[in-house]
């Protein structure tokens, strides 16, 4: 389950009705939204939304019913258990191939201040100013220890620019951290703090 379906399922799960549907639903062989919604005190478009998200997400069949001039839609559980099953590996922020590579430093006049960690070898957190005029804006990034002692030795606006891995050997910071330091990356070149060649 991609991280987008298990949030949408997630916040119908998480309405106070959601619990005395399914008990309906479980309940009975099938139900139309008006009987749900006469049954729990919903509004017909709520029970409708409710009945046509769980049966988008697979959980629910629909079948369409002619009785009258007008037809409409009767729901029935598909399924005895509802399994969240979602891989946060998969939530890791997508960087561009060979990211890593590009040779990176502090961009000249950024305006950023840089507060440096009571060890004195690392940033503790960068203060941003964003926005313009009376909008103006401070915002400050806490960074994790691997960000900051990477960040510390991050080459000054006027030295010569280095590649991430280059910076991290000399910080000590260890591969494994590499998603996190292209995260902080990512993040000051976006403020123009740092600039890439």
């Amino acid at each position: 389950m991609d991280f987008q379906t298990a949030a949408k399922l997630g916040s119908y799960l998480a309405k106070d009705y959601a619990e005395d549907m399914f008990g309906l639903l479980a309940s009975y062989r099938d139900i139309s939204a008006s009987e749900a919604a006469s049954r729990l005190d919903l509004h017909i478009r709520t029970a409708q939304e409710f009945l046509e998200t769980m049966a988008s997400l697979d959980i629910l069949t629909r079948q369409e019913v002619h009785e009258g001039k007008r037809p409409y839609f009767r729901y029935s559980l598909k399924v005895q258990r509802i399994v969240i099953d979602l891989d946060l590996t998969q939530t890791k922020g997508k960087h561009p191939e060979g990211e890593s590579t590009r040779r990176i430093r502090e961009k000249k006049d950024s305006g950023a201040r840089f507060t440096t960690a009571r060890s004195n070898n690392a940033i503790s957190s960068i203060a941003i100013w964003t926005g313009g005029g009376r909008e103006r804006g401070e915002r400050k990034i806490t960074l994790t220890t691997a960000q900051g002692r990477f960040l510390y030795h991050l080459p000054f606006p006027n030295g010569e620019p280095m590649s991430i891995p280059d910076i991290m050997q000399k910080a000590g910071v260890d591969d494994a951290y590499l998603p996190e330091i292209l995260d902080a990356v990512g993040l000051l070149e976006r403020y123009q703090v740092i600039e890439a060649q």
